[in-house]
Parts: C-alpha cells; structure tokens; sequence
C-alpha cells in the first residue's frame, strides 16, 4: 500500500496531506503557519500533525510533492534577492521594453558587446574582460545573476560563456535566458530570467527545508514539486528553475479542485493570505496561457495555467481611501495580522494597544508594527537609513513609530520590507472575521483592540468612518466580497468566447454588469449572472464565498477538504518534460537547425527536423528519467511555417516541442 504525502507552503499557512494512493482517497490533513524566514519549523510541524493523523510510520510514504505561493506572492508583493542582469548585445533602450527596468527596481546592469543574429551568427566578439571588470565593481548583496544575450535561443553560445565566467569569479547561482524559453522575444526572455535569478533563494529554502525534515524522519521517497502547469518537476529542477514555479499553489488547487469536486466546468477560485487566484476549469482541464504566465504587472515566458492572480487575501492590507465619504480598499501587499503577532508577543501587542485606545486621535503609525525577519545576523549592504531602522529592530517587533522616526525613513523601510527582511503588522480582513466571531484561530481580543482603533479613524468630513468594531469589520468583510467578485467577473469576461470590445477589468465593473447583478427592473430590465459554478478553495472560503455567490448568482461548491486542495492537488499529477528548439533557413536551400551547442546546417529539411527532434527527444527524456519516469509517453508537436511563391512552397521556419511525460516513480520498500 503506498502513502503520498503532499505540502503546500503558503503565505500564512504550510499544508499536509496524506493519500491512499490504493483508495483514491484524503486519509489525513493538518495546517501549521508558515515560518518566516526559516520555513522548516512550518513544514515540519504540518508533516508531522499529518502523519500522526493518519496513524502511519514516516517509512511508509512512497512519494513527496510540494506546491508553494511563495515564488507569487513574492512578485506580487515585490520581494526577492537583488540580482545582477548581464545583458549582451542590447541597446540601452531595450531596457525600457517588457517591464524589464520596472522588475530590476534599481538593481545593477553590466551591458556587453556581443549577441547573434538570428540566423544564430555571432553578430560582434563577446566582451568577457569587461564582464569580469564588471563583476569586480559589484556589492556582496547581489545574491545572483540574469544573463542574457541577443538570439540566445538560436546560438546560447555567449550565455554559456558568460555563465561560466560568473560562476567561476562569484560562485553565485546563474540563469540563462535560453534555459527558461525558445522564444525571441529578448527583453521578456531578460524579464524572465531577472525574476528567476531573484526567485533562486526563496524556492532553496522551501526546499531545503522539506529535504531536511524528511531525513530526519527517514521518509527516502522522491521528491517532487508543482510547475506552473500543474505538471510535477524533480526538486533539483525546481532548484535551478524557481520561476517555474510561479503559480505552483494555484495550479495544484486546479488539479485538488478537480479531484475533490468532480465538476468538468467551472470557476474556480482560490483565497490565500496574499493572493486570490481564479482559473477557469473546462472539459476538467483548466487552459494553458498562451502568452506566458502573468503575476501582478509582469507578463513571464513561462508556461503556466492560464491564471488570474490578484493581491488580494485573508491578510491583505486595508486602505481607507482619502475622500469626503468612508471608502476600502484591500492589497495587494499582505500584512501581519494584528491577532497573529499577539499570539507571539502579547506584551507588546496588548500594551500598545491599550496607550492608543487612551487617546483622542489616531496616529498615521497607530496600530501598527514592524517584524525583523531575518534570523541571527542582521542584513547587509544597507544605506543609511535602512541601517538604522534595522538597529531599532535588533531587540525583536516594535511598534512602526518606534523603529521609523522621520519620513524620510519611510522609504528605507518599504525598500528593507520590498526585499524581505521585514515585515508589517496590522488590521487585515483576518482580524476583521476574529472581531466578526467567523474565526478563532489567533488573538481575538488584540484583533478587536485594533479594529476598534481603526474605527477611530477619521473621513475628510471628520467624521469617525465607523461607529465601532463591529461596523467597520462588516465593512472590511463586504469590501473582501465586493473585490473578490470582481476578481471573479474578470476572470469569467477574459475567458468567455465572446469579444467584447472592453478589457475584462473594464467589463467587471461597467454600471450595466452592476446593474444586470442587482437585477434592474423599471423601464429597462436588466440581469446578469454567472454561466457555471464556483469552486471555492482555501481556508477561508467557507466563511468569504456563500456572499460572493449571492453577489454573483452562482452556484457556489465547497467541498470537504477544500482548506488543503493544493496539497491534495501536488500529489494527482503527472512528470511532464516540454524541450522546444527551432529550424530556420537562412538562404535558399539550406535549413538551420538551431542546437544545444549552437547551430547546425543541412541541405535537405527533412535532415534538419529530424536531427533537431533526435536532440529534444534525447534532452526531454533525460529531464523525464531525472525527474523520476520510468515508463514515460513521448509526444512531438511540429508548427511549419511555408508561404507559397510562384505556386511553389517556400520554408520560413519549423517549431518542434517534445514531451516526455508519466507518474513519478514511487519509492518502494
């Protein structure tokens, strides 16, 4: 009898699972919070709750898969390592395209001469020596590299040279551009590769952590983790890959969904601590984006399910919008919940708490504090200010008007809080449900001291924006409903086969969609709802989603288990290995088949698709034999592009994607 245990690492919470893979059934789940920034405590406490639910020895798990929000929510929030991006055989202003220079966010960039054609020539000498000058000026902080160069995946040549360069006078973790997409398109390819070098650190840890916790309890089953796509990758693959794992959580919740439910068609929607995710589930598939992967404003290369992913959760911040009238909005950065940080230091909490709710008004910092995230040693390479505000947290929490004492620190707050070594506390939509009576999990009475304080607040008539605790986390609660259906209605417009004419963010909230909810009916009629049902997954969907429903007319599913659909969703999917590579023809008659090691010319077409299948075949299926298949289905997908002139074909170009693909081995003993 095999035992699959599957783990999924959120923003608040780590997940555990057991399945009999016999049964075809959940024997067994827990939830433990996640640790930050040592998540072994987390992961470790899940698994263990879970085994000894369901009454197994550690030996007895056959396999491990891993999901995970926190590569997501780290772009979404905008926190990561800082990274150098080495670009080769760029102008300047190609920085500007793609969101490149947004994602760097000030990190530093080493231009070079060099780069190909993209008949994979080398259009200028690649220049190592100023790449090793470069190299020479940068800080200790930098935590890894993006390299990438002109028509890399037509001749990787200069990103393999660079590559080794850098690992041979840094040591530090490397990304390719080519090592992550086929595609042409170098700025995204930059974008794609800067945020993976940024990710590197974030899925190492998780993945250490689950490695060291499963040793200790001698579990010597594989180990797996969710892609983008819902398919499962090996973890040194992951290692190397992290932004693979973009949407991870929220694939596997596709895959739980669809396991739990039953249902082929359908919303489904998934509410996290920092996120709400919404795919849309047809014919039981859920589509794969066909543009690349989109978290927050950057649009990836990477192949994931096509997923809308909006900052919005339990733990999202709550904003008072400035205006003569009381006004929410929720996100996207997540916070601490005020009744989660007192269960840690009470002392503090409840004391600063108290000193507020004695006072007339309301400071801007009031109800608020800052949580050093880091573990022993403080964080390096800090300026000034950023130095500062660390040295007033070296002692543990504080409140935010204690370790920020001008405006002009603000910033380097937000900047050591962008970069992960801090976090904030406050009220959130959690905190809101404690005061509610919806939930019991954290400090109840610290999270209606806050809320209370919060209600203090002041509008721009001066009036206080609610009359007590009780209003204002109705309100919090009614604006999580408001925002989490348009996040649904957007996510319905983008994939209904109808063109509308509008962006589906447009659509959402056009006063026609209002008035079709809210049925209108005087001289003109008006109804709207939506075509299929909602699943609705995370911890608190049971308490958020019956509203949403009513909001939106739909038949609203929430099924047993629904807390740990992601964990459960890790474990029922398949190994699946794409390699793609392309074939040009660079003159009349002659074809280019564009290699690992650079390109290769035939006289005949036939010889060149067939050499470039012969080396995705040969790639994929030692990815595949890696990643654990052993009995592995193999598939290739030809896209040939030919015009026709003077009534003859003539050969533009050829795509080629091999996929190796089957169930991991499972451990036996």
């Amino acid at each position: 009898m095999a035992y699959l245990l599957g783990v999924d690492t959120g923003g608040t919470y780590t997940d555990a699972v057991i399945l009999d893979e016999g049964e075809d059934r959940v024997i067994a789940s827990a939830k433990a919070l996640t640790t930050r920034p040592d998540l072994a405590p987390g992961v470790g406490r899940a698994i263990d709750a879970a085994l000894a639910k369901a009454g197994i020895a550690a030996a007895e798990v056959a396999m491990v898969s891993l999901s995970t929000t926190l590569a997501t929510n780290a772009l979404v929030e905008g926190q990561g390592g800082r990274v150098a991006l080495v670009f080769i055989g760029f102008d300047e202003g190609e920085l500007g395209r793609a969101g490149l220079e947004d994602a760097l966010k000030g990190d530093p960039v080493i231009r070079l001469a060099g780069g190909h054609n993209h008949g994979g020539i080398e259009a200028a000498p690649l220049d190592l020596a100023a790449l090793e000058a470069g190299l020479e000026v940068l800080g200790p902080d930098v935590t890894g590299f993006a390299v990438a160069a002109s028509f890399a995946t037509r001749n990787p040549a200069h990103e393999n040279a660079a590559r080794d360069l850098i690992r041979t006078v840094t040591g530090k973790p490397v990304t390719c551009s080519n090592e992550l997409s086929a595609g042409l398109n170098g700025p995204r390819r930059a974008l794609t590769a800067v945020l993976n070098a940024r990710l590197i650190g974030v899925i190492d840890r998780l993945i250490a952590a689950c490695e060291a916790h499963m040793q200790e309890l001698g579990i010597a089953a594989p180990l797996m983790v969710v892609r983008g796509d819902g398919a499962l990758v090996s973890a040194e693959l992951a290692r190397d890959r992290p932004i693979e794992t973009i949407l991870s959580g929220p694939a596997a919740s596709i895959a739980g969904a669809s396991w739990l439910t039953g249902e082929t068609d359908a919303l489904v929607s998934d509410i996290g601590g920092t996120t709400t995710d919404v795919c849309l589930l047809r014919g039981g598939k859920p589509a794969i984006d066909p543009l690349g992967a989109r978290v927050g404003s950057f649009r990836t290369m990477v192949e994931a399910v096509a997923m809308r992913t909006t900052g919005l959760g339990g733990d999202s911040e709550v904003h008072l919008v400035e205006g003569l009238k009381t006004g929410f909005r929720l996100g996207p950065r997540r916070l601490v919940p005020v009744s989660l940080i007192a269960q840690d230091h009470p002392d503090l909490v409840h004391g600063a708490l108290d000193g507020w709710l004695t006072q007339d008004s309301v400071g801007e910092a009031d109800g608020r504090f800052a949580i050093p995230m880091w573990q022993d040693t403080p964080p390096g390479g800090l300026t000034g200010r950023e130095a500062a505000v660390v040295e007033r947290l070296i002692d543990g929490p504080a409140r935010l008007a204690d370790c920020v004492r001008t405006r002009l620190e603000q910033p380097a707050l937000m900047r050591l809080v962008a970069r992960g070594y801090v976090m904030i506390a406050g009220v959130t939509p959690s905190d809101a449900s404690h005061v509610l009576g919806r939930l019991d999990t954290w400090d109840t009475n610290a999270a209606r001291k806050a809320v209370t304080l919060f209600a203090k607040r002041r509008n721009g008539r001066g009036d206080r924006i609610a009359a007590g605790p009780e209003a204002l986390a109705e309100a919090i609660i009614v604006q999580l409903t408001a925002q989490t259906a348009d996040c649904l209605l957007e996510a319905a417009f983008a994939e209904d086969g109808r063109d509308w004419g509008e962006a589906p963010e447009t659509l959402a909230r056009h006063p026609l969609m209002r008035a079709g909810l809210a049925a209108h009916s005087d001289v003109i009629r008006i109804s709207a709802k939506l075509g299929v049902p909602v699943i609705g997954l995370g911890a608190s969907a049971p308490s958020y989603y019956g509203a949403v429903g009513e909001q939106l007319g739909a038949r609203m599913v929430l099924p047993d288990h629904a807390g740990v659909a992601n964990a459960i969703g890790a474990v029922v999917g398949q190994i699946a290995m794409h390699v793609e590579g392309i074939v040009t023809s660079p003159a009349a008659g002659l074809y280019a088949a564009h290699l690992p090691d650079g390109p290769k010319r035939f006289n005949d077409r036939d010889a060149a698709l067939l050499a470039l299948e012969t080396s995705l075949t040969e790639e994929a299926t030692a990815l595949a034999r890696v990643a654990g298949v052993e009995k592995m289905r193999l598939t290739t997908e030809r896209d040939i592009s030919e015009i026709e002139v003077e009534g003859q074909p003539m050969f533009i170009e050829a795509k080629l994607r091999v996929t190796a693909q089957g169930r991991p081995r499972i451990a036996v003993g």
